[in-house]
């Protein structure tokens, strides 16, 4: 067995900042399903949103937030992640990430606007924000003597006082299965994080690396945390059309920089769905795209920003400027092909301001949490402002809370199960359970299609559950059986709502409700 003071389950942001605050005096572990650097937050490209310009203020950053998220924001964590922003940042720059600098600016940073935003307040490097932070933190990370990272692990369930019997239901720590070596390492710790990101990889076509499959959601709602929200699922508006680039996001700030939205004839169509055009939430421009890309049968719509020099493409967008080209795009001449693809999950494990969950010594930060700061729409790059508020928060948290003993947990057991047999079986109920989550969940819905969903879907969790108890567990097995866990609590939040609002656009119930209220589910066992 494997002791920490911490166990972080996740490499993201909110994963490696929270390990930094806590390693001086605690001893963490970070386990990861892949490499250090194969997370979401490295695949973000836009920045992180703080007000730092003497131009900007917190009451427009606040009404910014609350007018994308349709009315169900929390305004206590809009509020609290908010006015922690400047800190944040602060704390990143001294760390060493090479945010892009513009001397004519009072802040000394170039600040992008996107879309949603009233000002320029994108802090970023580049057009490769998520990679500049990650691969700073992650030194750091390496260096420390009191972090131990775990790659190629993958977490299985936690450890909880139910499942061992007790009447206090606490989180002990968690079984992990370390992918290369094909054996199941328990680890103990006084607290225990998720921070495993979001849930998108159960929709065909998403933004995502391959990692994303909702597992964090999945063990909390197991280990009887309530989730809230799940049924917000936000399409990012712009993914990049073609054969060879698998899910590489065209950024927000594009748009924010100028960039056009077109039909293949060159008319452009976001201005006769808002007067916002391409400055539009991404929710609305997500929907507007759908809408042109159905009425007129195209696999795609077109971003343009080639009324910009090459020189400015390059230094504002150098990543997606090269992206293209090794694509045969020429971004400086010719526009974009894109559609939208599931981007983030704005629901997740209930949590409160200090990251806590329903189960003592568990913790939830990042895209895993619900925090109520995105409402029913997300913001653009509140994301990685999240991370970094919650991980300090639940930081100062764990290291003002005293810690408990250890006790002995037992281990892992595979004695009742044998080799699978017939792995196709998992690959194939993977795929099906994208494409119809797809075809049924997607950016817009009905009743019926929900329904047909959600029929699917528990015929696939009996089928899952059922392999699980028989044979070796794999990685692949277990991030399906988390897959199914949380298209299910997407699709049940889904039916719930009855309203279009944000994210979430309905058919059946297009009007918007007067009231706003959250979908929370609680496990029943």
């Amino acid at each position: 067995m494997l002791q920490f003071d911490v166990l972080i389950i996740g490499s993201g942001l909110a994963g490696l900042s929270l390990a930094l605050k806590l390693a001086d005096q605690r001893k963490v572990a970070v386990i990861t399903k892949k490499s250090l650097l194969e997370s979401a937050s490295v695949w973000a490209q836009g920045g992180i949103a703080a007000v730092l310009s003497q131009e900007d203020s917190l009451t427009e950053h606040i009404q910014d937030t609350v007018t994308a998220g349709a009315g169900l924001c929390d305004p206590a964590a809009v509020r609290y992640v908010i006015e922690h922003a400047k800190p944040a940042i602060d704390w990143l720059i001294a760390q060493g990430v090479p945010f892009t600098r513009d001397a004519d600016t009072d802040t000394g940073y170039h600040l992008a606007r996107e879309g949603g935003h009233s000002r320029r307040r994108i802090i970023h490097a580049a057009d490769a924000t998520g990679y500049a932070v990650q691969k700073t933190l992650a030194s750091k990370v390496l260096a420390h003597p009191n972090i131990t990272l775990l790659e190629h692990y993958i977490a299985i369930d936690l450890i909880t006082g139910n499942k061992l019997g007790y009447t206090h239901n606490q989180c002990y720590g968690a079984y992990a299965l370390n992918s290369l070596s094909d054996e199941v390492s328990t680890i103990a710790a006084h607290d225990t994080i998720l921070a495993t990101g979001g849930a998108s990889k159960v929709y065909l076509y998403t933004t995502n690396p391959d990692t994303v499959t909702g597992d964090g959601i999945a063990m909390g709602w197991r280990a009887g945390c309530r989730v809230s929200n799940m049924e917000f699922i936000q399409f990012h508006p712009t993914c990049l059309y073609h054969p060879h680039a698998k899910s590489f996001l065209i950024s927000e700030a594009v748009r924010g920089e100028g960039g056009i939205l077109k039909l293949p004839d060159g008319t452009r169509f976001m201005s006769a769905h808002d007067e916002r055009a391409e400055l539009a939430p991404r929710d609305i421009v997500a929907r507007a795209i759908d809408f042109e890309m159905k009425k007129h049968g195209l696999d795609c719509v077109y971003l343009d920003i080639s009324h910009k020099s090459v020189e400015f493409l390059q230094a504002h967008f150098p990543t997606i400027y090269s992206r293209c080209l090794s694509l045969g795009i020429d971004i400086s001449r010719q526009p974009i092909p894109v559609v939208p693809a599931a981007h983030y999950t704005c629901g997740g494990i209930v949590t409160d301001l200090h990251g806590r969950t329903d189960l003592a010594n568990l913790y939830a930060v990042g895209e895993t949490a619900h925090t109520g700061l995105h409402g029913a729409n997300r913001l653009a790059s509140n994301s990685l402002l999240e991370c970094m508020v919650f991980a300090d928060a639940a930081a100062r948290n764990i290291l003002a809370s005293p810690q408990s003993q250890f006790i002995p947990l037992p281990q892992w057991d595979e004695s009742q199960v044998t080799d699978a047999d017939e792995e196709i079986i998992i690959s194939h109920n993977w795929a099906e359970l994208r494409q119809f989550m797809w075809d049924y969940v997607g950016i817009v819905r009905t009743t019926k299609r929900l329904q047909r969903a959600q029929h699917r879907i528990r015929l696939l969790h009996e089928e899952i559950n059922e392999y699980y108890a028989n044979f070796h567990v794999t990685a692949d097995l277990l991030e399906l059986r988390n897959l199914v866990l949380t298209a299910d609590l997407i699709v049940q939040s889904a039916l719930f709502r009855h309203e279009s609002r944000g994210l979430h656009y309905s058919k059946d119930y297009p009007d918007t409700r007067p009231l706003a209220a959250s979908t929370i589910l609680t496990p029943t066992a």
